[in-house]
């Protein structure tokens, strides 16, 4: 299995640059990609989907399926449907996730999970890993400010470094660098 991969890196300012990202993505995307979230709450994760079913022109709102776990939109316009799942509450690792019959799934979809990591890798030795951290600078601190990307505050605290990685040879001449031009 594939460690190393082809890396973009993007300052990301607003929650609208945050969604302009995910739009900016989905046409990388194709049916049977494996996409991971991974970034503290609030940082930007269901924004960043939102993007992404925004420009994959899938039917419903996307919000967080924190509650639901996971969500499928389907296509309006034939391309693939976006399967959203939130790990974030499953503990059990592969075992845990194969009840949601994601594998069953991913062929014929594009599939994101938030809080994925150590959790979905197994899923596909192709995967796009998406790290939203926090920018350098920022009051990290224990009970200091933490910008909600999710909430649309816009300020010093929402700026956030985002790095997308492709691992395996589907992402080797993708156009992930491409993200970094803005």
């Amino acid at each position: 299995m594939s460690t190393t991969g082809v890396t973009a890196r993007v300052t990301v300012k607003s929650p609208d640059q945050m969604q302009e990202l995910g739009r900016r993505l989905a046409p990388l995307l194709r049916p049977g990609d494996l996409v991971l979230l991974t970034g503290e709450l609030g940082a930007g994760k269901t924004t960043l989907t939102r993007g992404l079913g925004e420009a994959l022109g899938v039917r419903g709102a996307v919000t967080s399926p924190t509650f639901v776990i996971a969500r499928v939109h389907p296509s309006l316009t034939g391309g693939p449907a976006l399967v959203h799942v939130d790990a974030y509450r499953l503990d059990g690792g592969l075992d845990e996730m194969e009840d949601l019959d994601l594998d069953v799934s991913l062929p014929e979809s594009v599939v994101v999970v938030e809080w994925g990591d150590g959790k979905v890798e197994e899923l596909s030795e192709d995967r796009l890993h998406v790290v939203i951290g926090r920018a350098v600078g920022g009051d990290d601190a224990p009970g200091g400010s933490v910008g909600h990307l999710e909430e649309g505050l816009d300020d010093v605290d929402d700026v956030r470094e985002v790095t997308v990685t492709g691992l395996g040879a589907r992402w080797a001449d993708a156009g992930l660098p491409e993200l970094e031009i803005c």
